[in-house]
């Protein structure tokens, strides 16, 4: 599956994908989808791609007229390649990239604050309702009106109990479930 910039500044930018199975490229309708829910509302804000991968939603994120991404991932090589697809895009200046455990940095004093988070981890493995309840505990992340989505397989669903988030309307598209969890 070839990846692509759907719109936008970038529109048409081919992008790198991993090799191997260790990233889950999100398809293009489901990244129009998330970003026909969004709008404008993409313009001028901050996102945190959390799991990287490919740097796919956070680059369609600049791509539409996001002033910041933050991307993160644990493995060399999708940090490598999160930084060609930026470069490729032309959007280092408005990017930062940091190779290291999501949870560890989750957990962490923020250092600044995002519009939205988008967690799309490795699938089966629970990661996602993880990283949302750090989240829930370390709400300095977040703009007041910020807001956290998930991407997952459905059959990973959940009820996640959360203090400072609540989940708010989900999408499904296939094998991929969207969550938005917005603030109490």
């Amino acid at each position: 599956m070839s990846l692509r910039v759907i719109a936008g500044t970038a529109k048409g930018k081919k992008l790198l994908s991993v090799p191997g199975d260790t990233t889950r490229p999100v398809m293009d309708r489901v990244k129009e989808a998330l970003f026909n829910i969004l709008q404008s509302d993409v313009i001028d804000s901050k996102w945190w791609d959390v799991f990287g991968g490919t740097g796919a939603i956070g680059i369609e994120a600049l791509s539409r007229g996001a002033a910041y991404v933050r991307f993160s991932d644990l493995n060399r090589e999708p940090v490598e390649i999160i930084l060609k697809n930026i470069a490729n895009c032309r959007f280092t200046h408005q990017t930062e990239v940091r190779k290291g455990d999501a949870f560890s940095m989750l957990a962490a004093q923020p250092d600044k604050q995002f519009e939205y988070v988008y967690i799309a981890p490795p699938q089966y493995k629970e990661m996602w309702a993880q990283a949302l309840k750090i989240i829930d505990d370390h709400m300095g992340w977040l703009t007041d009106d910020g807001t956290v989505i998930v991407q997952i397989d459905p059959s990973e669903y959940q009820e996640v109990e959360l203090k400072n988030l609540v989940e708010g309307e989900q999408r499904k598209y296939g094998s991929t479930l969207l969550i938005f969890y917005d603030q109490v």
